[in-house]
């Protein structure tokens, strides 16, 4: 983790945004994760690091692990937005976030 959890929960108290879930496990019987979380609105962050080093999340085994627990959280319900880890206290991360909580269905 690129992030501190600690300094991200002050830096979105400060913005206006809920609080988020860090570490979020979302499924009974997997280990899965989500990096940031807002459960009640089944809104997930997910922080990918390493995508310009050949790390985790741009390797082809890792890649379809990744795959698999996103298309899960997809039929479970869930929105997920991305981003790299210099990215998570940005103002424009903060207003994508913003504008995904607000967004009601038109079911």
């Amino acid at each position: 983790m690129k992030y501190n959890p600690q300094i991200v929960a002050a830096y979105y108290h400060d913005v206006g945004l809920p609080p988020p879930c860090f570490e979020y496990r979302f499924h009974d019987t997997r280990k899965w994760r989500i990096d940031i979380a807002w459960p009640e609105q089944r809104l997930a962050l997910e922080v990918q690091g390493g995508i310009f080093i050949k790390g985790r999340h741009s390797r082809g085994a890792a890649l379809l692990k990744e795959w698999e627990k996103l298309n899960t959280l997809a039929e479970m319900g869930w929105r997920v937005l991305y981003c790299q880890p210099k990215d998570v206290c940005t103002m424009e991360m903060v207003e994508t976030i913003k504008r995904a909580l607000a967004y009601k269905s038109k079911e």
